[in-house]
Protein backbone atom coordinates (compact mmCIF):
# COMPACT_ATOMS: atom_id res chain seq x y z
CA UNK A 1 0.00 0.00 0.00
CA UNK A 2 2.84 2.31 0.76
CA UNK A 3 4.34 1.88 -2.51
CA UNK A 4 1.25 2.72 -4.32
CA UNK A 5 0.83 5.84 -2.34
CA UNK A 6 4.99 6.69 -3.24
CA UNK A 7 3.67 5.38 -7.28
CA UNK A 8 0.55 7.76 -7.16
CA UNK A 9 2.09 10.91 -5.36
CA UNK A 10 5.29 10.73 -8.31
CA UNK A 11 2.78 10.33 -11.32
CA UNK A 12 0.73 13.33 -9.60
CA UNK A 13 3.68 15.49 -9.63
CA UNK A 14 4.39 14.79 -12.69
CA UNK A 15 1.13 15.35 -14.36
CA UNK A 16 1.18 18.40 -12.60
CA UNK A 17 4.33 19.64 -14.20
CA UNK A 18 3.70 18.79 -18.06
CA UNK A 19 0.07 20.48 -17.52
CA UNK A 20 1.37 23.77 -17.08
CA UNK A 21 4.06 23.66 -19.67
CA UNK A 22 2.81 24.02 -23.55
CA UNK A 23 4.24 24.09 -26.64
CA UNK A 24 4.80 27.67 -28.45
CA UNK A 25 5.17 28.29 -31.96
CA UNK A 26 7.00 31.80 -32.38
CA UNK A 27 8.65 33.41 -35.26
CA UNK A 28 12.07 34.69 -35.43
CA UNK A 29 12.42 38.29 -35.62
CA UNK A 30 15.70 38.03 -38.06
CA UNK A 31 15.52 35.26 -40.38
CA UNK A 32 11.55 35.11 -40.33
CA UNK A 33 11.65 31.16 -38.84
CA UNK A 34 9.63 29.15 -37.03
CA UNK A 35 10.77 28.22 -33.55
CA UNK A 36 8.72 25.71 -31.38
CA UNK A 37 9.90 26.71 -27.44
CA UNK A 38 8.26 24.14 -24.75
CA UNK A 39 7.64 26.62 -21.96
CA UNK A 40 5.11 27.74 -18.71
CA UNK A 41 2.19 29.32 -19.66
CA UNK A 42 2.79 31.98 -17.46
CA UNK A 43 6.39 32.43 -18.72
CA UNK A 44 4.96 33.07 -22.05
CA UNK A 45 2.53 35.30 -21.17
CA UNK A 46 4.82 37.52 -19.43
CA UNK A 47 7.39 37.31 -22.14
CA UNK A 48 4.36 38.41 -24.74
CA UNK A 49 3.75 41.26 -22.53
CA UNK A 50 6.90 42.20 -22.43
CA UNK A 51 7.62 42.37 -26.42
CA UNK A 52 4.33 43.97 -26.47
CA UNK A 53 5.82 46.83 -24.25
CA UNK A 54 9.10 47.26 -25.98
CA UNK A 55 7.29 46.97 -29.35
CA UNK A 56 4.50 49.84 -28.26
CA UNK A 57 8.05 52.05 -26.87
CA UNK A 58 10.15 51.68 -30.27
CA UNK A 59 6.69 52.65 -32.48
CA UNK A 60 6.08 55.77 -30.09
CA UNK A 61 9.60 57.03 -30.18
CA UNK A 62 9.57 56.81 -34.21
CA UNK A 63 6.50 58.15 -34.59
CA UNK A 64 7.24 61.30 -32.66
CA UNK A 65 8.19 64.88 -34.12
CA UNK A 66 10.97 66.23 -32.78
CA UNK A 67 10.22 67.32 -29.81
CA UNK A 68 12.63 68.90 -27.38
CA UNK A 69 11.11 67.17 -24.26
CA UNK A 70 12.40 63.64 -24.75
CA UNK A 71 15.83 62.66 -26.67
CA UNK A 72 15.81 59.27 -26.98
CA UNK A 73 19.68 58.24 -26.55
CA UNK A 74 21.83 57.88 -29.61
CA UNK A 75 23.60 54.81 -30.21
CA UNK A 76 27.63 55.64 -29.58
CA UNK A 77 29.21 55.71 -33.22
CA UNK A 78 32.26 53.57 -33.37
CA UNK A 79 35.57 54.54 -35.27
CA UNK A 80 36.12 51.47 -37.35
CA UNK A 81 39.44 53.34 -39.68
CA UNK A 82 38.87 51.67 -43.72
CA UNK A 83 42.43 50.69 -43.89
CA UNK A 84 45.25 48.96 -41.63
CA UNK A 85 46.34 50.64 -38.12
CA UNK A 86 49.77 52.35 -38.51
CA UNK A 87 52.52 50.49 -36.33
CA UNK A 88 52.03 53.68 -33.99
CA UNK A 89 48.41 53.29 -33.29
CA UNK A 90 49.11 49.37 -32.75
CA UNK A 91 51.89 50.78 -30.14
CA UNK A 92 49.12 53.16 -28.94
CA UNK A 93 46.72 51.05 -28.07
CA UNK A 94 49.15 47.94 -26.59
CA UNK A 95 52.38 48.70 -25.98
CA UNK A 96 53.54 44.83 -25.83
CA UNK A 97 52.83 42.72 -28.78
CA UNK A 98 53.50 39.73 -30.64
CA UNK A 99 55.62 40.61 -32.91
CA UNK A 100 59.21 38.38 -34.03
CA UNK A 101 62.79 38.11 -32.29
CA UNK A 102 65.53 36.08 -33.88
CA UNK A 103 66.60 32.85 -32.24
CA UNK A 104 70.25 32.50 -32.53
CA UNK A 105 70.92 29.77 -30.52
CA UNK A 106 69.62 27.55 -27.50
CA UNK A 107 72.08 26.45 -25.51
CA UNK A 108 72.65 24.05 -22.45
CA UNK A 109 73.63 26.07 -19.55
CA UNK A 110 73.62 30.09 -19.09
CA UNK A 111 77.35 30.40 -18.98
CA UNK A 112 77.11 28.94 -22.56
CA UNK A 113 74.72 31.63 -23.04
CA UNK A 114 76.67 34.25 -21.76
CA UNK A 115 79.58 33.60 -23.84
CA UNK A 116 76.98 33.25 -26.54
CA UNK A 117 75.72 36.98 -26.16
CA UNK A 118 79.00 38.26 -25.29
CA UNK A 119 80.03 37.18 -29.13
CA UNK A 120 76.73 38.44 -30.80
CA UNK A 121 77.21 41.26 -28.91
CA UNK A 122 81.01 42.44 -30.52
CA UNK A 123 79.29 41.35 -34.15
CA UNK A 124 76.09 43.19 -33.44
CA UNK A 125 76.52 45.73 -31.30
CA UNK A 126 73.13 47.39 -32.40
CA UNK A 127 70.91 44.49 -32.11
CA UNK A 128 69.84 44.02 -28.30
CA UNK A 129 70.38 40.31 -27.25
CA UNK A 130 68.88 38.31 -24.39
CA UNK A 131 68.27 35.27 -22.82
CA UNK A 132 64.91 32.59 -22.40
CA UNK A 133 65.12 30.33 -19.79
CA UNK A 134 61.53 29.13 -19.75
CA UNK A 135 62.79 26.13 -21.35
CA UNK A 136 65.33 25.15 -18.42
CA UNK A 137 68.06 23.09 -18.63
CA UNK A 138 67.89 24.88 -22.39
CA UNK A 139 68.15 28.32 -22.89
CA UNK A 140 67.21 30.48 -26.22
CA UNK A 141 69.72 33.29 -26.84
CA UNK A 142 67.03 35.66 -28.82
CA UNK A 143 68.02 39.30 -31.09
CA UNK A 144 65.86 42.40 -31.72
CA UNK A 145 62.36 42.86 -32.11
CA UNK A 146 60.20 42.98 -35.14
CA UNK A 147 56.78 43.87 -36.17
CA UNK A 148 57.21 40.72 -39.22
CA UNK A 149 59.25 38.39 -40.21
CA UNK A 150 59.83 40.29 -43.54
CA UNK A 151 60.71 43.10 -40.98
CA UNK A 152 63.82 40.83 -39.63
CA UNK A 153 64.73 39.10 -42.66
CA UNK A 154 67.60 41.69 -43.02
CA UNK A 155 68.95 41.44 -39.83
CA UNK A 156 68.00 37.65 -40.11
CA UNK A 157 70.73 37.32 -43.50
CA UNK A 158 73.49 39.17 -41.29
CA UNK A 159 72.82 37.29 -38.26
CA UNK A 160 73.07 33.79 -40.36
CA UNK A 161 76.63 34.52 -41.77
CA UNK A 162 77.74 34.03 -38.20
CA UNK A 163 75.05 31.59 -36.86
CA UNK A 164 73.68 29.01 -39.35
CA UNK A 165 70.78 27.93 -37.13
CA UNK A 166 69.33 31.62 -36.34
CA UNK A 167 65.66 31.77 -37.25
CA UNK A 168 62.57 33.64 -36.53
CA UNK A 169 60.05 33.21 -34.33
CA UNK A 170 57.42 34.35 -32.92
CA UNK A 171 57.31 36.24 -29.50
CA UNK A 172 56.07 38.98 -27.60
CA UNK A 173 57.71 42.20 -27.78
CA UNK A 174 57.83 45.63 -26.33
CA UNK A 175 56.24 47.87 -29.58
CA UNK A 176 59.20 50.94 -28.47
CA UNK A 177 61.95 48.47 -29.63
CA UNK A 178 60.45 47.11 -32.71
CA UNK A 179 61.22 47.60 -36.07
Amino acid sequence: MKKFIKIFSILALLSFYNIDAQQVVKKDTLAGTELTITMDSKVNTAMESIEDRCSRTTTAVSSRDDDDDFSAPKPAKIFVPSRGLTNAEICRRNPRILGYKIQITTVKSNQEANEVKSYFRKRFPNLKVETDASLRPNYKILAGSYFTKQSASSDLARVREYFKSAIPVQYRIFCAEAK
